[in-house]
């Protein structure tokens, strides 16, 4: 089989520094190649430079580098345009980034056939409802005017796909493609992948998940320190791996596997801490969350699991008090949370914390480590730590495993991993009762996600601090929640001991999640 992405010798320095050294990497028509490694290890640095699209100031070279069987080294952006729109379909990690929010979804995924076929307007019309039903997206939105920015997280991802595979490119490039996706909707991702590899394009996929790697990817490709380390047949590569940092990955990726420790339940006579009933809101007469009741006691984890849309992320946001439900109460310390007006809820806010999954997102780039932690442990109160200040910023880093010496960096220059346990260590400096956690590991690799948890099990056990934890990853959810709630349509559908629930499902909804799961584990059928 020809090769449609041929790398040699590719390096890239920024500012002087080697990000990347020396890769070799080549994906064939019709061939899934993963291209994995840890947090910073140089993935998308290498997939960006391939493409053309290295950040301003990135001094890129290499030995050979055709896509497509063009040599693309030194092209100009025009010509990189009409290669990457023709040749090329890049699905990047942040679909929100890669859609303008304001543009109809019809014409961001017509683009390509718009640019570079001569369709009439009408078969364009009709490619992209099939293109957009093949991902699983209302065929509707063809015509409809509907944009990206009214679209959920999940629903944004996938037409993203369908963009970048509506022309049948030579090449698609996938980074980190079910990162935000629950089981069921990741599993779609993924079968449309695999369909476009079926009709000879070459796909090279950008992950951390080696469940992933293992099912879908002919050939595995690891990298860390910006080098290839390891590469070979997927089976062979993960089954027996040789370099530390592949043995490290695989390590993690198992211990994710092993089945959680039962712990003691609680006694029948423990008041949750945070309890809401029969919850309600609607946003324009649509119910985005129908009627959700929930407790969580202290030193307990409460999981919450559902589909793309089904409400979780309006359920985080009355938890955590920054919308008001239009019907029902939400209580902490068994007294009223919500509805209640912020004035009367700020003396009582710090009992009640968050970590998201960007959390770089909420930190001010111009504030170190030492700020962040210090206007937290005070109440924004002082952005200087000195004395015995200092000193609880010091030990707030080494709860979370984080070496003092990062107190004078800023939290843009720390890896993901580092970033997420400086947001757990803000989350805890106000000593909360209840920590809400919104998708919190699903953006990182392995090890660091299994190191993550392992932190967030130590903090319950030794802080007693209660969690709700929401999430799409299965895995994590089995790994550390005591109890799960399943949401559909808004509405709690199943609920009971995590293990039992994941075990034998009553619900249909629960049921498809954990059969997706299984089928996004096992790879495509045969």
């Amino acid at each position: 089989m020809s090769a449609v992405l041929d790398v040699a010798g590719l390096s890239v320095r920024i500012g002087g520094t080697a990000v990347v050294t020396d890769v070799g990497l080549q994906v064939a028509a019709g061939e899934c190649v993963a291209l994995v490694g840890a947090s910073g290890s140089g993935k998308s640095v290498t997939v960006r430079a391939a493409l053309g699209l290295s950040a301003d100031g990135a001094d890129v070279t290499a030995d050979r580098l055709t896509v497509a069987d063009q040599d693309v080294r030194g092209l100009p952006e025009r010509r990189w345009r009409r290669i990457r729109g023709r040749h090329v379909g890049y699905v990047g990690q942040e679909a929100l980034g890669a859609l303008d929010p304001l543009r109809p979804v019809g014409r961001e995924v017509a683009d390509a056939l718009r640019l570079h076929t001569d369709l009439s307007a009408r078969d364009r019309v009709e490619a992209v409802r099939a293109g957009l039903e093949a991902v699983g997206l209302d065929p509707a939105l063809a015509t409809d005017g509907r944009t990206a920015g009214t679209l959920s997280g999940g629903m944004r991802q996938r037409a993203l796909i369908a963009a970048a595979t509506i022309g049948r490119p030579s090449l698609l490039v996938a980074d980190e493609p079910t990162t935000a996706l629950d089981a069921g909707i990741a599993l779609t991702v993924m079968e449309q992948l695999r369909a476009a590899q079926r009709d000879g394009t070459g796909v090279l996929v950008v992950t951390h998940d080696l469940g992933l790697v293992a099912g879908w990817a002919d050939r595995v490709v690891v990298v860390d320190g910006g080098r290839v380390v390891e590469a070979g047949r997927t089976a062979e590569v993960l089954g027996s791996p040789e370099h530390p940092a592949t043995q490290a990955l695989v390590r993690a990726a198992r211990a994710a596997e092993q089945p959680r420790p039962v712990r003691p339940q609680p006694e029948a006579t423990v008041v949750p801490v945070l309890a809401a009933d029969h919850l309600r809101r609607s946003y324009d007469d649509v119910p985005a969350v129908a009627d959700v009741s929930l407790g969580v006691a202290p030193g307990r984890v409460l999981g919450v699991v559902g589909a793309s849309g089904s409400g979780k992320t309006t359920i985080v946001r009355m938890l955590l008090g920054l919308e008001t439900p239009d019907d029902g109460t939400i209580t902490l310390d068994d007294e009223p949370w919500a509805p209640l007006s912020e004035r009367d809820r700020r003396p009582r806010r710090h009992r009640i914390a968050a970590v998201v999954q960007d959390p770089g997102a909420t930190f001010d780039e111009r504030w170190t480590v030492e700020r962040v932690l210090a206007d937290a442990l005070t109440r924004g109160a002082v952005r200087r730590a000195s004395g015995e200040l200092g000193d609880r910023v010091d030990a707030a880093l080494r709860q979370v495993g984080l070496d003092p010496v990062l107190r004078r960096r800023s939290p843009r220059t720390l890896s993901g991993g580092q970033r997420q346990r400086l947001a757990i260590a803000r989350a805890l400096a106000t000593a909360p009762e209840v920590m809400v956690l919104d998708e919190p590991v699903t953006a990182l690799d392995a090890t660091v996600q299994d190191a993550v948890l392992g932190l967030l099990e130590r903090l319950r056990d030794e802080t007693g601090v209660a969690m709700v934890f929401v999430s799409h990853d299965l895995r994590a959810v089995r790994r550390l929640a005591d109890e799960v709630l399943v949401v559909h349509r808004g509405a709690v559908v199943e609920r009971g001991a995590t293990d039992a629930v994941f075990a034998r499902p009553t619900h249909e909804v629960t049921a498809r999640l954990v059969r997706a799961a299984a089928q996004l584990a096992a790879g495509p059928a045969a």
